[in-house]
């Protein structure tokens, strides 16, 4: 990660993502409230979720469902409720900057990149390294597609 400057490691907010119980419920409230309408829908089978996207400037408004109570949004929900689960963060280089993070003693969640929507791919960071938020980065494409 040589020549990296530590300040450009982060690019945008690439989405909020907020744990809903009825998934059909909160789109029609989001729709009707905020007069948006879904950008992308997506069954992410490993993550346990059904999201719905809503664009907003150059980011998003993820709600997120869970698909099972085994799931990490499933005993999110059963812990806290519904709410703002995680801030998702978008970066150029996720292996580089995990590298960065791993330098200065963050708990990783995800050691390396792993599939996301959206052919995105992503890693999470433990909330008790960054505040007490989890913390999601993520890459639009990988650089070997760039």
């Amino acid at each position: 990660m040589q020549g990296l400057d530590p300040l450009d490691l982060l690019r945008d907010i690439d989405h909020v993502g907020i744990a809903v119980k009825d998934l059909e419920q909160a789109v029609r409230q989001y729709r009707r409230l905020f007069g948006v309408e879904p950008a992308h829908r997506e069954h992410v089978e490993d993550q346990g979720v059904e999201e719905v996207l809503f664009e907003v400037g150059t980011s998003y408004i993820q709600l997120l469902a869970a698909t099972g109570p085994d799931t990490p949004v499933g005993r999110f929900l059963a812990r806290r409720g519904e709410g703002i689960h995680h801030v998702g963060y978008r970066v150029d280089d996720l292996s580089d900057v995990l590298e960065r993070l791993r330098q200065e003693g963050a708990t990783l969640i995800d050691e390396a990149p792993r599939p996301g929507s959206r052919g995105t791919v992503v890693a999470f960071v433990h909330p008790k390294s960054v505040g007490g938020v989890l913390v999601e980065l993520v890459q639009e494409r990988p650089i070997s597609e760039r």
